[in-house]
């Protein structure tokens, strides 16, 4: 089933390996190059701003992910946009903050729209960055524009039929695990999981492992938990904007999940139901970060959606 799929990506995250990545190594080519118009702070999460245009798009990286998730759509929107791009407390090298949570990083997502007086702007959000721009959408309707999420959805996929108890007992798993590991042993568990469910080419999931490597684990463990206690599927005809989602799939991956590209993308849509305005659309082949296997696709799609909305 597809919750075992999903559920062994958390253990290779979460499980002690026995190599260890080295401390040296040379600047990734996937590090964010491009010099921002302006760098300020909203509360503890940093925002970087790019081009001019007209309409706003918010940029939302995933779990301990920066900048460099988003550099390609940077270039590609900055020309016809204005483009923030945010990186949370504990994530790519940035400090963690005591009592930063998801519902901070949410609130510093709001408070972005409303003091740079932002007009309707896009949320595009990756995996966790996803969740977020959905959650926020929900609760602030009157100030999102539209959405996009990458392979991010309203429940981690395959826990919608889980028990409270149970999914209470896997996030106290989850805190156990990683809340206190090594900066050495989190690296290994990083690029465990972008070989897992990451990236299909393993040279640039070492690569992009090495950009995550950089996130504070406790961070990232207080993050996880959080998200993976959200079940945010009773909000979601609160949404007025336009929502698309985008599902990656990949055949080599089919047995594992036991879903076609069909199942896959039907299943992400009952997932969604009761949105108001919704697309889910599926990019193949690719892997949870699809804007890397596919960026071509990924970004077409995207630009016809803002195009439309």
């Amino acid at each position: 089933m597809l919750f075992r799929f999903f559920f062994a990506a958390i253990l290779a995250l979460t499980a002690p390996l026995a190599f260890c990545a080295a401390a040296d190594a040379p600047a990734s080519r996937y590090a964010f190059a491009l010099p921002p118009a302006e760098r300020f702070e909203v509360g503890a999460t940093l925002v970087e701003r790019y081009g001019s245009g007209t309409r706003p798009l918010i940029l939302i990286p995933g779990l301990a992910g920066g900048a460099w998730v988003w550099q390609e759509a940077v270039r590609r929107f900055m020309p016809e946009h204005t483009v923030y791009v945010l990186t949370f407390p504990g994530f790519d090298g940035r400090p963690a903050v005591p009592g930063a949570t998801l519902a901070a990083a949410r609130q510093s997502l709001v408070d972005l729209i409303e003091t740079r007086k932002l007009a309707k702007p896009a949320l595009i959000g990756h995996s966790m960055g996803g969740t977020m721009a959905l959650a926020v959408a929900a609760e602030h309707p009157d100030l999102v524009g539209a959405v996009v999420t990458v392979d991010g959805l309203p429940v981690f996929p395959g826990t919608e039929e889980m028990p409270a108890q149970q999914r209470a007992h896997m996030i106290d798993g989850l805190r156990a695990r990683m809340g206190h590991i090594s900066q050495a042993v989190f690296a290994d568990q990083q690029q465990e999981y972008m070989r897992a469910i990451g990236v299909v080419d393993m040279g640039r999931a070492d690569e992009l492992a090495k950009l995550n490597a950089k996130s504070d684990p406790g961070a990232v463990a207080a993050y996880m938990a959080e998200a993976f206690a959200l079940d945010l599927r009773t909000e979601l005809p609160k949404i007025t904007a336009p929502v698309l989602v985008i599902a990656p799939y990949l055949d080599a991956d089919a047995q594992t999940q036991q879903m076609t590209e069909p199942a896959k993308t039907a299943y992400y849509r009952s997932i969604m139901q009761g949105t108001p305005h919704v697309t889910v659309v599926p990019v193949a082949p690719a892997r949870h970060y699809a804007m890397f296997d596919a960026p071509d696709q990924v970004f077409a799609i995207i630009g016809e959606f803002l195009k439309l909305h």
